[in-house]
């Protein structure tokens, strides 16, 4: 298991990967075609849809205001232009959280 922030973003809930492509519960969370169990409250089956790139900005914003503790992962502040979250969003994987 790994510990996770759950970052809201216009009504859905999104898991970002503050360490990049490389971690493995992207790995895992891929090879399983994105069904995995979270826990946060409660056992809950999910299934995680990756977003594309072109759509992560805001979502990577959501994020930083909301984890601190990813914040140093990251080369922009939590307070950095949309374009500058375009910039990093290839390096940084992003899923859509739906739940079962």
């Amino acid at each position: 298991s790994t510990v996770l922030v759950i970052a809201p973003y216009e009504g859905d809930d999104y898991l970002v990967s503050m360490l990049g492509e490389g971690v493995d519960w992207v790995r895992n969370a891929r090879a399983a075609g994105g069904k995995v169990m979270i826990r946060h409250g409660g056992e809950q089956a999910c299934q995680l849809e990756e977003v594309e790139v072109a759509k992560r900005a805001p979502i990577l914003r959501a994020y930083l205001q909301r984890a601190p503790g990813g914040r140093p992962h990251f080369p922009i502040g939590p307070d950095a232009t949309l374009e500058a979250f375009d910039a990093v969003a290839p390096d940084y994987p992003v899923f859509r959280v739906i739940k079962a």
